[in-house]
C-alpha cells in the first residue's frame, strides 16, 4: 500500500519534514492515551516520546485520529514511538466536556463530515446548527445524513427537511433507511479514493450500521435497541477504517457535549443568513437588540429570518466568546505559573 492509498496528498506531503531517522504514518486509532499508526506497511501500537509530550504546550497539540505523524520504528517494526506531528490541512474539535476549559481534539485531515441525525427520537436542528459549526470551523466539507426514515411517514420526513431549510441551512440531505438501505449508494457515491471522511452524531443514530453497510459486511458490532426505539452506543473509540473502494473512513464514539470554543469562521459560514443581514445594519457593531437599522431585527419581524434561528446563532456566539474568554484566561495563568516556578527553581540554585 502506498501512502497516498491513506490519504497523503500533494498539499500533505508538502508539510511532512520528518527528521531523517524517521517515517510518516497516519494515526489510525486513538483510545486512552494509546494510538495505534499505519504506513504502507501495516497497522502498529504506537506511544509519544518523553519529548514530544514535554514540547505539547496545549491539548491541540497532542496527536488524534487522522492525523499524520513522524514515527521511530522498533522491534522489526512490532511498535513505534511519534516523535513529531504534520500540520493539519483540516480538523475537529471541541470544548472539552465537562468544566475544564480547553480544546479536545477529535479527528484530523478529513475532506467531508457526515452529519447523523435519526429520524426518530434523535432530530434536533438545534444540535444539527452545533455540529455545522464545529465541521465549518475546521475547514470541512459537511453531508447531513437522516436515518432510520422507515420510522417515520413521508410528511414527517418532509417537515423534517423544511425545518432544516427554516433555519437557513443549505448543506446536502441524504435520507437514509437501514431496513431498506435507501441512501447508502447515495452516500457510496460520493465517498472518492484516498479521500477521508467522518461520521458525526448522537449515539445509536445508525453510524455502526451504516459502516458495516458501506463495508459490505457486519465488521463493527452494532448495539441492540433500547426500549424507547434508540440505538445503543457501539463505538468506543476513535478509529479509521478502509472501504472496498479505498475511501478512508473515521468512525467515532457519539458526543453528548458539543460545547463551542473560539468558532470564528465557523459560525459565520454556518450562520451564513444572519452575517449576510448583519452586513446591512446601519452600525457595524450592532448588537441586533434595539438599535435603529437593524437589518436583523427588521428581518425576524418581517417573517424573513427565524427567530429560533437567530436566538440559537446569539446563544452559540455568547458560548463561544465565554469559553474563550475563560481559555484566555486559563493560559495567563499557566504561564505566569510556569514562570514563578522557573523563578523559584532559579533562586534554589544560588
Amino acid at each position: 500500500m502506498e501512502l497516498t492509498e491513506l490519504g497523503l496528498d500533494d498539499v500533505l506531503a508538502k508539510q511532512a519534514t520528518c527528521g531523517p531517522s524517521l517515517r510518516l504514518a497516519r494515526v489510525t486509532a486513538v483510545d486512552r492515551g494509546r494510538y495505534v499508526v499505519r504506513n504502507e506497511a501495516g497497522e502498529v501500537p504506537a506511544e509519544l516520546t518523553g519529548k514530544f509530550l514535554h514540547a505539547a504546550a496545549t491539548s491541540v497539540d497532542m496527536p488524534c485520529v487522522g492525523d499524520w505523524v513522524g514515527v521511530q520504528y522498533h522491534d522489526a517494526d512490532s511498535h513505534a514511538t511519534i516523535h513529531e506531528l504534520v500540520p493539519r490541512r483540516s480538523f475537529l474539535r471541541r470544548k472539552s466536556p465537562g468544566k475544564n476549559i480547553d480544546f479536545q481534539m477529535i479527528a484530523a485531515n478529513i475532506d467531508e463530515a457526515f452529519i447523523v441525525q435519526s429520524c426518530q427520537f434523535d432530530f434536533n436542528v438545534r444540535r444539527l446548527e452545533r455540529y455545522l459549526v464545529m465541521v465549518n470551523e475546521g475547514h470541512i466539507a459537511p453531508v447531513l445524513l437522516l436515518t432510520k426514515t422507515d420510522l417515520v411517514s413521508p410528511a414527517e420526513l418532509e417537515r423534517m427537511h423544511g425545518n432544516i431549510r427554516i433555519a437557513g441551512i443549505t448543506t446536502d440531505i441524504i435520507s437514509l433507511s437501514n431496513v431498506t438501505g435507501e441512501g447508502v449508494a447515495q452516500v457510496q457515491a460520493l465517498m472518492q479514493p484516498c479521500k477521508t471522511y467522518c461520521l458525526l452524531g448522537s449515539s445509536g443514530v445508525g453510524k455502526t450500521t451504516l459502516i458495516n453497510q458501506l463495508l459490505g459486511h457486519d465488521e463493527l458490532a452494532t448495539g441492540a435497541v433500547s426500549g424507547t426505539g434508540e440505538g445503543r452506543h457501539t463505538t468506543t473509540r476513535r478509529h479509521l477504517v478502509r472501504l472496498d473502494n479505498g475511501a478512508l473512513l473515521i468512525d467515532m464514539p457519539g458526543m453528548r457535549e458539543l460545547g463551542m470554543m473560539s468558532t470564528g469562521e465557523g459560525l459565520d459560514d454556518s450562520f451564513g443568513d444572519i452575517a449576510a443581514l448583519a452586513a446591512r445594519c446601519r452600525f457595524a457593531d450592532c448588537s441586533h437588540n434595539n438599535e435603529p437599522g437593524c437589518a436583523v431585527r427588521k428581518a425576524i419581524e418581517c417573517g424573513e429570518l427565524d427567530a429560533a434561528h437567530y436566538q440559537s446563532y446569539f446563544k452559540l456566539k455568547a458560548e463561544s466568546d465565554f469559553n474563550e474568554m475563560s481559555y484566555l484566561d486559563k493560559r495567563k495563568k499557566d504561564k505566569a505559573f510556569g514562570k514563578m516556578v522557573k523563578s523559584v527553581l532559579k533562586d534554589g540554585r544560588h
